[in-house]
């Protein structure tokens, strides 16, 4: 007997709006954009979670923030 899992992460953004401050690297507008990703195993959503990712408009570079 074979078990076979369909397995998959889906991302989708939901949203983009302007963030406070500027980039370190070349001083542009940074953007932030919520993402909300989902874990599927066999059709059905297992996990949901909503991230924020941010961005610089001018270099496009991706930052990261440190809690």
């Amino acid at each position: 007997m074979c078990l076979v899992f369909g397995c998959g992460e889906e991302e989708k953004a939901l949203g983009t709006y302007k963030a406070p401050g500027s980039c370190p690297y070349c001083g542009g507008v940074v953007m932030a954009t919520d993402v909300e990703k989902s874990l599927r195993l066999c059709c059905l959503p297992v996990c949901l979670k909503t991230t924020t990712k941010y961005s610089c408009t001018h270099c496009s570079r991706r930052l990261v923030t440190y809690p």
